[in-house]
């Protein structure tokens, strides 16, 4: 039940935004253009969910804003699983000083004030050093490089732990003694017998990056206007919450909705997968 209900509200966010494009065509709006004589429109025909503080349709901003907390959750998920995935598998096969060295550092990372050190790195002005800052694709590489940093921890640690105890059982010793390569073993038998909590894993590092970057964006820091992103919408509205409070309704009930589908989803495999 939770796991249905999980792929059915993520798969109705995704084909928003999948079809976006096509909403924009049949309304007919520009949801990037500013229409100062619509502002905090009442929902219409014309405007299915009303107008923003600028007067732009709110319905078809929030479908480009499903664009991008889907593209930015799924990728620092697959990210941070895959480089946490790399490092839990490289601790748990040496072991001795290569483990103590990265579960040190994962430890380090742990330890962290993220969320104010996510701050900062996202104000840094990237433009110093050539990079582009204030275009949506550049902003998106940058949050999720940002979020993917901190965010293999959790994952290097849990795949070490499974790690280790595959590698006790007995079925390891007999590929070892019947000559499997190191990567074989890894990588057939080993990785095979842990996917099972690495995909819970990361279908919970979804929502997490789906908040991130929600959070960096209402404080001004993740996607810049006039791309849409919920986090940005909700720091829009926030001066107009009780004079035009639908304007702030939308965007938090878009990322209420795609944090929940993520922890149906996660807790749905969690009881489905060994």
């Amino acid at each position: 039940m939770r796991l249905s209900a999980g792929i059915l509200l993520l798969g109705l966010l995704a084909m928003g935004a999948v079809l976006a494009p096509l909403a924009q065509r049949w309304l007919g709006h520009d949801p990037f253009t500013p229409d100062l004589f619509s502002r905090y429109g009442a929902p219409s025909l014309e405007h299915p969910l009303g107008t923003d503080e600028l007067g732009r349709d709110m319905l078809l901003r929030l479908l480009y804003g499903a664009r991008v907390s889907l593209t930015v959750g799924i990728a620092v998920a697959l990210g941070a699983t895959t480089l946490g995935t790399a490092i839990g598998l490289a601790a748990a096969w040496r072991g001795g000083w290569l483990d103590a060295v990265l579960m040190r550092l994962a430890d380090g990372v742990l330890a962290l004030p993220i969320l104010p050190l996510l701050v900062v790195l996202a104000a840094v002005d990237t433009g110093r050093f050539g990079l582009p800052r204030g275009e949506a694709a550049a902003d998106i590489a940058r949050i999720v490089a940002i979020l993917t940093l901190f965010g293999w921890v959790g994952v290097a640690r849990l795949t070490r732990a499974a790690a280790l105890t595959q590698l006790s059982l007995d079925y390891v010793a007999a590929a070892r003694v019947a000559g499997a390569s190191e990567a074989r073993l890894l990588l057939r038998h080993v990785l095979p017998n842990i996917l099972g909590p690495i995909t819970v894993a990361t279908a919970l590092a979804v929502a997490g990056a789906i908040l991130a970057e929600s959070t960096l964006s209402f404080l001004g820091l993740g996607i810049q206007p006039p791309a849409p992103s919920w986090g940005n919408m909700l720091s829009n509205a926030q001066e107009m919450v009780f004079s035009a409070p639908l304007a702030a309704v939308w965007p938090g009930l878009m990322i209420l909705l795609g944090v929940t589908g993520c922890t149906l989803l996660a807790d749905g495999l969690r009881r489905r997968v060994p």
